[in-house]
């Protein structure tokens, strides 16, 4: 169990102090639940359940969303509690748990994902080992590596690379023009998510540089690298695409909170 390294989030300081423990980091998530597309959903249930408007709001709302999901998910029941819901107050309950994970685990904020630079590097140290004892004909001592983490470990990774990211912010006033959002934390982190990188050693190949390539897979579905636009890379290619990265990103540096007295609203 190596904590430091699958739960970063838990140890860098900026994001604790500044996202997870600062009401206003949310205050996108929360401008959505008072807003005309939750308020109509909340209307509809009150309706449904013959309550007064006033005795709900969003987070009870989307308890009884989630306990719909999760039956549906887990034990592929339909609870009573589908039965309040359409699919677009479907919809618009998925993106208020989009907003959240946008603004706390993606791209919402760069200490987000920039805190996860260490998991990063250790993935890439770990292939550049495999390469090293391939080329010296030497046994690869770990041919496969397992960390095991959770979605709060996997989706500030993959904003890291840079996957999945909007031309536009996902925001509380902007729900209809992000209908066709590649953000999707359900899709992205559904259960038992996983994220694999394959290292394949080519012996038929015309220069060195394409000796060693690389596969992506998330969620066994092959990811297209964004350099190459192809679901293959060369080692050396990859390694370039995210050198900056790889090279100049420092947990302790980018965790460490700011020593002058700024609000950590104006920080972040």
């Amino acid at each position: 169990v190596n904590d430091s390294l699958m739960r970063f989030f838990d140890h860098c300081a900026k994001f604790v102090a500044l996202v997870e423990e600062n009401d206003g980091a949310m205050c996108q998530v929360n401008a959505f639940k008072e807003g005309p597309e939750m308020r109509k959903v909340l209307e509809k249930v009150a309706n449904a359940l013959c309550l007064p408007v006033e005795e709900l709001n969003a987070d009870l709302v989307q308890v009884a969303f989630l306990t719909c999901s999760y039956e549906l998910a887990i034990k592929n029941v339909t609870s009573p509690w589908c039965s309040l819901f359409s699919e677009e107050d479907a919809k618009v309950l998925e993106y208020l748990n989009d907003l959240k994970q946008y603004w706390k685990r993606g791209y919402g904020y760069d200490i987000n994902s920039r805190s996860s630079c260490i998991l990063f590097q250790d993935i890439f140290q770990h292939l550049d080992k495999a390469v090293e004892e391939s080329k010296s004909s030497k046994p690869i001592s770990s041919p496969l590596i397992v960390q095991v983490g959770h979605a709060e470990t996997l989706q500030p990774l993959l904003a890291l690379m840079g996957f999945f990211k909007d031309d536009e912010p996902l925001k509380a006033n902007n729900y209809v023009r992000q209908t066709h959002r590649k953000f999707r934390s359900g899709r992205i982190v559904p259960y038992a998510a996983n994220l694999v990188f394959v290292l394949y050693h080519c012996d038929q190949v015309k220069t060195s540089e394409e000796e060693y390539q690389v596969q992506m897979l998330l969620n066994e579905k092959l990811m297209v690298f964004h350099h190459s636009n192809e679901t293959i890379s060369t080692y050396a290619d990859l390694k370039d695409y995210y050198k900056d990265i790889l090279e100049n990103c420092h947990f302790k540096e980018e965790c460490e909170l700011p020593k002058v007295n700024n609000t950590a609203i104006d920080e972040l």
